[in-house]
């Protein structure tokens, strides 16, 4: 019987290229494993990657067991992948060349907004303590107001409170 049977298995170019997901000016791409004769976001064999090439600096993140694994059975990375596994260092970790850690850049660690503010308190001196005081008091007037309505209402209850005291010193000397 010519051609293959089934559960054969065939030779399949296998490339590592992206696949672009985003809006219209803001690509984000994913770094997959595909077929060659799959279309560019068609059905991927594996995901080993992200690339964002918009922010500063671009976010790359590689998972290197799985491109060393592909590159290791003859996966051909495209040549915009093949730059991305160089930054990242995988490239030169599958040749065998010096520079394994790559040249991949990664953004600082973003600051606690509370130490921000502080920072900008003190490079401010007092005269922010004073603005902050000053709505501090206006809300606290803003608050005294209600208050100032309710205590009419609330006098009966003071004075039931004050004879429960007294009922209960009353209980507690015939206790003893």
């Amino acid at each position: 019987m010519p051609g293959p049977h089934r559960g054969d298995t065939t030779t399949v170019a296998v490339k590592i290229r992206l696949k672009r997901l985003g809006k219209i000016r803001v690509p984000q791409y994913r770094i997959v494993v595909v077929d060659s004769r799959k279309k560019r976001d068609g059905k991927v064999i594996e995901e080993i990657g992200k690339y964002h090439p918009k922010e500063d600096p671009s976010y790359i993140d590689v998972v290197s067991e799985r491109a060393q694994y592909w590159l290791g059975v003859g996966a051909q990375p495209s040549d915009a992948v093949a730059a991305i596994l160089k930054i990242t260092g995988d490239w030169q970790k599958f040749k065998g060349l010096p520079g394994e850690e790559g040249t991949l850049k990664v953004k600082p660690a973003k600051r606690d907004k509370l130490e921000i503010f502080n920072e900008a308190l003190k490079e401010a001196d007092g005269d922010a303590a004073a603005a902050t005081t000053k709505k501090a008091s206006k809300k606290a007037e803003k608050t005294e107001e209600p208050k100032a309505e309710e205590t009419p209402a609330e006098e009966p209850k003071a004075e039931e409170t004050a004879e429960a005291p007294a009922a209960e010193a009353g209980d507690d000397k015939a206790e003893a």
